[in-house]
């Protein structure tokens, strides 16, 4: 009698030559999906940063989006790609609103800005990015430094502080105190904040 051998059996999980084509489209549908995700939570934080508002589950649809691009090989760059990318392009929209202000008092434009950042985007910001939980920032750390960096600390502050003949408005006071500006000078005073 020969000897019969039995074939050897096939796992799931090595690769055979006749699956590598539906592997790569799944990895490009995949990959197409990243992209379409990306470019929602892109153009959405961009809208709020100009002002504008998010439609009806708009932010449920984003809170789902961004998920999804955390599960994916992408993921670990989402608070990078906010921080580098997102806010920063943000802010500038916003230190450009400054400059087109200049005719004007100053205080009351960064006054302006302050309040609308503050209380509108920041707060959005917040709940676009709420699925993810940076390990060493949070986005409202980051969105606040990326506030004092890109936008206060250009606008000359000090300056005009010094020169002022009136109390400091209370939103500036605020703005200071949340952002933890210390040793800015009033008049011959520091303003020591905590």
């Amino acid at each position: 009698m020969g000897s019969f051998r039995k074939p050897r059996p096939r796992f799931l999980s090595s690769p055979v030559l006749s699956d590598l084509p539906r592997f790569h489209a799944a990895r490009q549908a995949a990959l197409l999906g990243s992209n379409k995700a990306w470019n929602s939570v892109h153009k959405a934080v961009i809208k709020v940063f100009q002002g504008g508002s998010l439609q009806d589950n708009e932010l449920y649809s984003l809170n789902e989006n961004i998920r999804q691009l955390l599960k994916s090989e992408l993921g670990p760059f989402i608070t990078d790609y906010f921080q580098n990318h997102l806010l920063s392009k943000g802010l500038m929209l916003m230190e450009e609103k400054m400059r087109v202000c200049e005719g004007e008092n100053p205080l009351e434009s960064l006054t302006r800005i302050w309040d609308n950042f503050f209380t509108e985007i920041l707060p959005m910001l917040q709940a676009i990015f709420y699925p993810v939980q940076g390990k060493e920032l949070t986005i409202r750390q980051m969105a606040l430094l990326g506030f004092r960096d890109l936008v206060l600390l250009k606008s000359n502050l000090e300056q005009v502080l010094h020169h002022l003949h009136t109390d400091v408005p209370p939103s500036i006071t605020q703005m200071l105190l949340v952002l933890q500006i210390k040793d800015l000078q009033v008049r011959d005073q520091w303003w020591l904040i905590p």
